[in-house]
């Protein structure tokens, strides 16, 4: 027996990365799972994003647990797309319990000035308002099952502090606080609960590529202040992430609403 035995999970980002391994742990629960993600480059990401394949991946993992898992192409920043990847979840299990708004994308800046338009743009376009657009579509189906759920959103230790070199990425993952706690508010009567995780650096796609440990070491002291949590550890298997996910949307997590769980190996102690 799972501790998700039944329920249906709606996941943003789910193509690779850390929205793969919660798709991989809220399954190992019981959980059959809905994922989205995009297919192509985001022009102003200087490293690899969303690519063909990556989804049917995700998809076969989940399956390998013998549990089901339906893909779709779609963008958080379209409200059409959300509304499918929620009518999706809908017309092929009848009942969303659980949504993960996880999308989200890293771009880097030495400072606030020289960010461009474009920069600043895809961040909170996809970062803060493909949350609310996920959200939007999915909380309607949650509440109409009359039995609570649970809403939570990848934010980041630049949620809860300034992380020089992130100006547009710190703004949005702020953003996404205030609009959990809005969330959260609106949905406790209903038994829906709304968290944030704030992670310090994982080992995902977003880290382990060619472009950030090169931007790190040639931005020595931006690169230090993002760097080098109090426990012994660089960066977090994207599996322990996923593991105070499976908790969260758990029964044992059930009077948890309106809080930023940090998941920071001591960062927010520095």
């Amino acid at each position: 027996m799972g501790q998700l035995d039944g329920k249906v999970a709606v996941i943003t980002g789910g193509g690779r990365g850390q929205g793969r391994s919660h798709a991989i742990r809220l399954a190992q629960e019981g959980a059959d799972i809905v994922v989205c993600d995009i297919t192509q480059q985001v022009a102003t990401v200087p490293f690899p994003t969303g690519r063909p394949g990556d989804l049917d991946e995700t998809v076969a993992a989940v399956e390998k647990l013998d549990r089901r898992c339906v893909a779709i192409e779609a963008d958080v920043r379209k409200t059409a797309d959300m509304k499918r990847l929620a009518d999706t979840a809908m017309s092929e299990f009848g009942r969303i319990d659980i949504h993960l708004a996880n999308a989200g994308i890293l771009s880097l800046s030495e400072n606030t000035w020289e960010l461009t338009d474009e920069a600043w743009d895809d961040m909170i376009d996809i970062n803060l308002t493909g949350v609310f657009k996920s959200c939007r579509a999915v909380v309607p189906h949650i509440r109409a099952g009359g039995n609570g759920g649970t809403i939570l959103i990848t934010s980041s230790i630049a949620g809860l502090r300034a992380v020089a070199g992130c100006t547009h990425y710190t703004a949005a993952k702020h953003g996404i606080v205030g609009l959990m706690r809005t969330l959260a508010r609106e949905l406790a009567p209903e038994s829906i609960r709304v968290n944030t995780i704030h992670p310090t650096g994982v080992g995902s796609p977003m880290s382990n590529n060619d472009y950030f440990p090169q931007w790190l070491t040639e931005h020595e002291e931006l690169g230090n202040a993002m760097r080098f949590n109090l426990m012994p550890v660089d960066a977090l298997p994207e599996r322990d992430v996923s593991d105070v996910v499976a908790f969260l949307c758990s029964d044992a997590g059930k009077w948890i609403t309106g809080t930023t769980v940090p998941i920071d190996a001591g960062f927010m102690l520095k």
